[in-house]
């Protein structure tokens, strides 16, 4: 993500893609570990809106004529398929497996529902009355808006980038390529909006990968502090190893600021980085996806379980992304040749 960032760095202040990388991630870094980014989250959220708005403006000032957009919505495999390829952008859209889970975190700093109980004293959902079972009822009708609101914008994000790719990039033979990321994006808007539009979307790649690559540092490290502590007090482990505020800031030192700039610097492929870590993200969410259903049905009562609907759109979820994961597996061992389908 900094890597991806750093690209439009570059572009207005000269400089190499390792350095701006490296101060990226100190920076966002250090903004996470003093936990200064209520003001960045605001701007970065207002940021996307407008980047939401613009590409798919554009998508609509260059859209392609309905029978070639409604021949590539129709679901087909293709020939030589490459999983590889496929795989890691799947995982990033939306959220990927480790998002999922951060959504927690996020609704228990808002303050939702039943999100900041302590796991010393966990809510008893047979002791619920009606009453308080009908106002949990309300938070998962506004989760459910609310995350649907997400997917929505997404789609239409998504979308309307697959529409520019197509229609400006693809009859060019222009690819996002590693020290080009920004730089290449850039020209989706440019070749529309003349240099506006090539620096607006320049600095929508800056703040977007930004406060992506904030959000990813936040929410490890909030995912990794709790994980460690349930271990270490499974375990009988007591002293700062099950001290949250001291985890979440070791791993954001260590896990999330240290690693990723020696890895980078061993590596040095942002695209390369970023398709490895979306391959991951997606082969991870049919396990969150099967623990998500098995928490939901062991203990929520009946009145606030997914309706049959939810649970089987949710298993079929798991097992696309399952299948995808098997036979990129298979692929990258050997087993599946690239234009096995």
């Amino acid at each position: 993500m900094a890597g991806a960032a750093a690209t439009a760095l570059i572009l207005m202040t000269g400089g190499t893609v390792q350095l701006w990388t490296v101060i990226i991630i100190l920076v966002t870094a250090a903004i996470v570990f003093l936990g200064q980014y209520g003001g960045l989250e605001k701007v970065s959220s207002y940021i996307g809106i407008g980047r939401t708005i613009a590409v798919v403006a554009a998508a609509i000032l260059i859209f392609p004529n309905l029978g070639k957009l409604g021949g590539g919505l129709v679901p087909q495999i293709p020939k030589d398929v490459k999983y590889q390829e496929i795989l890691p952008w799947l995982g990033f859209m939306l959220a990927g497996a480790a998002g999922i889970m951060w959504y927690s975190y996020w609704i228990g700093e808002r303050g939702y529902g039943a999100a900041t109980g302590k796991r010393e004293t966990p809510i008893d959902f047979d002791q619920l009355d009606r009453e308080q079972q009908h106002r949990l009822q309300g938070w998962l009708k506004l989760m459910t808006f609310s995350n649907t609101l997400a997917v929505v914008g997404a789609l239409l994000a998504a979308l309307s980038f697959l529409i520019l790719g197509a229609e400006l990039l693809q009859p060019e033979g222009l690819l996002p390529k590693e020290n080009q990321v920004a730089e290449t994006l850039g020209s989706l808007l440019g070749n529309l909006w003349g240099p506006f539009g090539f620096w607006f979307m320049v600095a929508i790649v800056f703040v977007t990968f930004c406060s992506t690559a904030m959000s990813v540092q936040d929410g490890f490290g909030r995912m990794f502090a709790d994980g460690t502590q349930i271990l270490v007090q499974g375990f009988g482990g007591s002293g700062r190893w099950t001290n949250e505020t001291f985890l979440r800031k070791f791993y954001i030192v260590t896990l999330l600021a240290g690693l990723p700039i020696a890895v980078y610097l061993l590596f040095g492929e942002p695209v390369v980085l970023l398709q490895t870590a979306g391959a991951i993200e997606a082969a991870h969410i049919p396990i969150v996806t099967g623990l998500t259903l098995y928490l939901n049905h062991r203990m929520l009562p009946k009145m606030l379980k997914p309706s049959a609907f939810t649970f089987w759109v949710t298993v079929l979820a798991g097992v696309f992304f399952a299948t995808f994961a098997v036979i990129y597996l298979l692929q990258l061992i050997g087993v599946l040749g690239t234009g096995s389908s």
